[in-house]
């Protein structure tokens, strides 16, 4: 009797975990399937359709990191810099230790122009990563539109120390000296800029002054 109930067990336990393997393999395909649709669609611009892609496994599953630093992306492609901004804190709180959404958020905010919360975003992750590139690039950035333009400009020289020919931090330093009026030391920096890359627009503008 007791083999009996112990092999109706087994085979009850069986269809269990055929049944969460059928759901798991369902949920797989549903996440591929939304997925491969987004970038489908950003290929084509079509920012909306990629969206509308995701949105069902956004209500789904609204703790997934990956669906909403994906969302925080196209609604930044798409011009919605509030909803960006809102699924980029999101995936920032569920990877408190990544850098990524961090990098992300700050696109939405350089585009609305709300330069304070971009120095603080990338302050916070300057300080876990001190030569991160495009955290140090866009907080000179953020700073030198502050007026603080001296903390922009060692920021600048601290990065071209190890990158000497960063075309990125040399236009960056570039701004900078110009913005404390160093105008003759500006100069010198754009055309340093212009042996690297003839046709830089920005170093011709501000050489033609």
């Amino acid at each position: 009797m007791k083999s009996k109930f112990f092999k109706c067990l087994s085979i009850l336990s069986f269809f269990v975990m055929l049944s969460t393997s059928v759901c798991l393999a369902q949920v797989n395909n549903n996440f591929y399937q939304a997925f491969k649709d987004s970038y489908k669609y950003e290929k084509m611009r079509a920012y909306e359709d990629a969206i509308k892609a995701l949105l069902p496994l956004a209500e789904r599953y609204p703790n997934s990191y990956l669906v909403n630093l994906r969302l925080g992306w196209l609604y930044y492609l798409s011009g919605k810099y509030g909803n960006s901004i809102k699924h980029y804190k999101k995936a920032v709180s569920l990877r408190s230790q990544a850098f990524e959404p961090l990098l992300g958020l700050s696109l939405p905010l350089m585009a609305q122009q709300r330069w304070s919360e971009v120095e603080k975003t990338m302050n916070r992750l300057v300080a876990a990563d001190p030569y991160n590139y495009y955290g140090n690039l866009r907080l000179a950035i953020a700073l030198r539109l502050q007026n603080k333009a001296r903390l922009a400009e060692r920021i600048c020289r601290k990065m071209l120390a190890r990158y000497p020919t960063s075309l990125d931090f040399l236009v960056e330093l570039g701004r900078t000296l110009w913005w404390q009026g160093k105008n003759t030391d500006a100069k010198r920096i754009f055309q340093r800029v212009l042996l690297l890359d003839p046709e830089n627009v920005v170093a011709r503008k501000f050489l033609a002054q």
